[in-house]
């Protein structure tokens, strides 16, 4: 049998999609949900693979800009919508479109491509390393206290239409705030303001539609929202509702304040006793907040994963916490112009990545590289794992200082 795989056309997106459906379990999605992803889809970074009339693959890729250490946003392709027909598997269908997308993300200049994975195994093969995770959370909050900051009460809270195109816009000024002050969080481009209020009543089970309340000082300024639904749901004993958080942000001088209001109203919303969290940051401060953390039900699951394209580029594109002067040794076999010897001497103020002939003190995957560059996962921790080598002593401890961030990366929302 052979196969074909071209860009993708405008009036093949139909089958395309029907196709990558199949592939997640062949439940159909809403009529909400096909608008929206026809109208982000970017043809000209989508492609298939065609068996005769038959599509058995499918992948895309978004154009993003993403913060880096040191608060720059850098362009990245975010992989997406891949899928092989299980009637194609292992005849190297996902192979031949990652190999066409990374030379095309390359082609176009961006230096990192990122990608969530429906099975985290899938992809290391193709250089990416998980760079970010996201915390999961269940909160009896029944039983489990929320002890706020001085100010708190002076703080504002209000029901707020979630659709509004005032209220929308507020929520995005406020998200744009923390896209500069976190790794790996995605500057929202035009049209994906739409993704954080998807909505469809299929999807609900049993839960509200989504509900906004917005956290404004004593002149009324907004300076943070929460955007969550609540399934009803009873016992013997009485209501025993759950909250499901979907996103909440806080920024200004008062953010402490704005953002501990905001939890201790979902804690306290009237007949419920469980609050559910399913991404948030795995420093998120509400874990300072809580009277009793081991009743939160607090979790890890890996969230981005990221794939160095131009090494040179991409370490020359973010800041350092600490002077760092390394050389690396870098393996990468699906994309080899980046194999070789790489020196990085870069600090606060920024870097300068080049080949070099000098000894390696490093040696890594790419995949290695991808997984720390974010700073989120140490290099240190890496070698304890046997997936860094130490060439010269303290050179990996070294370098996992000046590779961390004040604060954890995280992606905020899929795509």
């Amino acid at each position: 049998m052979t196969t074909e795989l071209r860009v993708l056309a405008p009036a093949e997106w139909d089958t395309w999609y029907a196709t990558l459906e199949r592939a997640f379990g062949g439940v159909e999605e809403s009529k909400e949900e096909h608008a929206l992803w026809r109208d982000l889809t970017e043809f000209d970074r989508s492609v298939g693979v065609w068996d005769g009339e038959a599509c058995v693959g499918t992948a895309g890729a978004f154009s993003f800009r993403m913060t880096v250490p040191g608060g720059a946003e850098l362009p990245v392709a975010g992989v997406t919508m891949v899928s092989v027909a299980a009637t194609h598997r292992r005849r190297g269908v996902l192979t031949s479109m990652m190999r066409r997308q990374l030379d095309d993300v390359r082609a176009r200049g961006e230096a990192v491509a990122v990608l969530t994975a429906s099975e985290p195994m899938i992809y290391g093969r193709f250089g990416y390393g998980v760079g970010t995770f996201e915390m999961r959370a269940g909160i009896d909050t029944a039983r489990v206290g929320i002890a706020v900051p001085e100010g708190t009460d002076d703080i504002r809270l209000r029901y707020a239409p979630v659709t509004d195109e005032v209220v929308r816009n507020t929520c995005e000024e406020i998200y744009a705030r923390a896209v500069a002050g976190r790794p790996g969080m995605l500057a929202r481009q035009p049209g994906w303001e739409r993704v954080p209020l998807l909505d469809p009543e299929k999807d609900r089970d049993g839960a509200s539609a989504l509900q906004c309340v917005l956290a404004s000082d004593a002149e009324g300024t907004v300076l943070g929202f929460a955007r969550f639904r609540v399934k009803p749901e009873w016992s013997a004993a009485g209501a025993d509702g759950v909250v499901l958080l979907d996103d909440l942000e806080a920024a200004g001088p008062y953010a402490p304040q704005a953002y501990a209001a905001l939890w201790r109203f979902l804690f306290g919303i009237d007949l419920t006793s469980r609050l559910t969290a399913l991404n948030r940051p795995s420093d998120d401060a509400w874990q300072h907040l809580v009277t009793d953390v081991r009743r939160s039900a607090v979790t890890l699951r890996d969230s981005m994963h990221v794939r160095l394209v131009d090494v040179g580029a991409a370490l020359e594109a973010r800041t350092y916490r600490a002077p760092v002067d390394v050389v690396f040794e870098v393996e990468d076999a699906f994309c080899p112009w980046n194999e070789g010897r790489w020196r990085l001497t870069g600090d606060a103020k920024g870097a300068v990545c080049a080949r070099t002939a000098d000894p390696a003190e490093i040696a890594l995957s790419v995949r290695e590289l991808g997984a720390a560059y974010l700073g989120g996962v140490p290099l240190t921790g890496l070698a304890a794992a046997g997936r860094v080598r130490e060439l010269r002593e303290g050179a990996v401890a070294e370098a996992s200082v000046a590779f961390g961030s004040d604060v954890a990366p995280w992606l905020a929302h899929g795509f």
